[in-house]
């Protein structure tokens, strides 16, 4: 057998190079994200309304409570089920239906975080809103973010976290794996692939 090129080595020391420098640099970061993810935020300051991306119980119940202590005047719940409606989500929440009617809206057409953000925004911009309280679990968070900014540029955004169940426990194997796939999918919106997407087909 003939020896191969001393280029083609050095291509093939170069690329192994590249490939452990970028999963060190995942594996970095994801440990930094998975620390984040144990973490509440501080509690928002008051803001022209609230946003709540569906996902966990916890989440809607923590954007209603907001509402009634005033935090906000008005509430989206982006991607809620159809099958729902105000009086059982207060019900959950143990609050008096009555305490919000007026100020709720229920999105039902968000299939996704960047249809949240879409279908928030379509509201925000209806309201003339100009900040906003966006309530989701720790690890969602960032991802959430980073749409939410894309979508409504012009908007400030409150960060309002939940500690979903899997987050307040020592690291289990489906705990990693869900923080993993959340850190990769967060990589590629902060990256901006998920901006020259087009929109979603619930937001057409």
């Amino acid at each position: 057998m003939a020896p191969q090129p001393a280029v083609s080595r050095e291509l093939r020391r170069l690329a192994g190079g590249v490939t452990v420098a970028l999963a060190a640099a995942w594996l970095a970061g994801f440990a930094v994200f998975a620390v984040r993810a144990r973490h509440l935020a501080p509690p928002p300051p008051q803001a022209d309304a609230i946003v709540v991306l569906t996902g966990g119980a916890d989440r809607i119940t923590t954007g209603l409570r907001l509402l009634a202590d005033d935090r906000a005047g008005q509430l989206l719940v982006s991607g809620v089920a159809a099958r729902l409606d105000l009086a059982e989500l207060a019900h959950h929440a143990g609050l008096a239906p009555a305490l919000l009617e007026g100020r709720v809206t229920l999105g039902h057409a968000a299939a996704s975080t960047r249809g949240n953000a879409f279908e928030a925004a379509r509201w925000v911009r209806q309201h003339h809103f100009r900040s906003l309280i966006l309530v989701t679990a720790t690890y969602h968070m960032p991802r959430a973010e980073v749409e939410f900014a894309r979508a409504l540029p012009n908007v400030a955004l409150y960060p309002a976290t939940v500690l979903p169940p899997a987050m307040r426990t020592p690291w289990q194997p489906a705990t990693l794996r869900l923080l993993s796939v959340e850190y990769s999918k967060y990589l590629v919106a902060a990256a901006g692939v998920t901006g020259i997407l087009p929109p979603p087909l619930e937001e057409k």
